[in-house]
């Protein structure tokens, strides 16, 4: 009998638990289902943080960051909800809507103009589907970074809010 008394006491202590064991485990789960997604850029010798949202929103636990030689852009991706280009280079909005301006395929049209960003819906002639893109200037420690979606993605006007506000500059130390 003594041999089996460890196993009794942890079978009646579950026994009179009530299920609470499982609750506890359940608010774990829910909690982890909430947790935000956040990627420190210094790695990557950029003095930017990116917060994505929660797992729950982007459908993902872990983002990709990958560098493109190609294109000399830092591509952050969590999903099919958020995927944006950090580059090093001049911002320049003007610049940027003079291209749209003269861009002879598509029509733009500009739904929210600051100094440091644009937010923009694009449509072929023709086409129901509309794309909204956004194109942000970042400024830290001297150095000038252009954060923009990814082209290739298609994202709605709350895709395009999260990824805008998404970065950040690092504090210092």
């Amino acid at each position: 009998m003594l041999k089996y008394s460890p196993a009794l006491l942890i079978v009646a202590l579950s026994a009179c638990s009530n299920g609470q064991p499982q609750a506890a485990t359940n608010d774990i789960a829910a909690d982890n289902s909430h947790t935000s997604i956040s990627v420190d850029l210094a790695g990557h010798d950029l003095p930017l943080v990116v917060e994505m949202g929660d797992a729950a929103t982007l459908g993902v636990d872990t983002p990709s960051v990958t560098w493109n030689d190609q294109i000399g852009m830092l591509a952050i991706k969590a999903g099919d909800r958020f995927s944006i280009l950090i580059s090093e280079e001049p911002g320049g909005i003007s610049r940027l809507r003079s291209s749209l301006d003269q861009d002879p395929l598509q029509t733009h049209v500009v739904t929210e103009e600051a100094e440091d960003r644009i937010i923009y819906r694009s449509s072929f002639p023709d086409d129901a589907l509309v794309f909204v893109h956004f194109y942000r200037i970042i400024r830290s420690g001297g150095r000038e970074f252009v954060l923009r979606d990814d082209p290739s993605g298609q994202f709605n006007e709350a895709d395009i809010t999260r990824m805008i506000g998404s970065v950040r500059t690092q504090r210092p130390a």
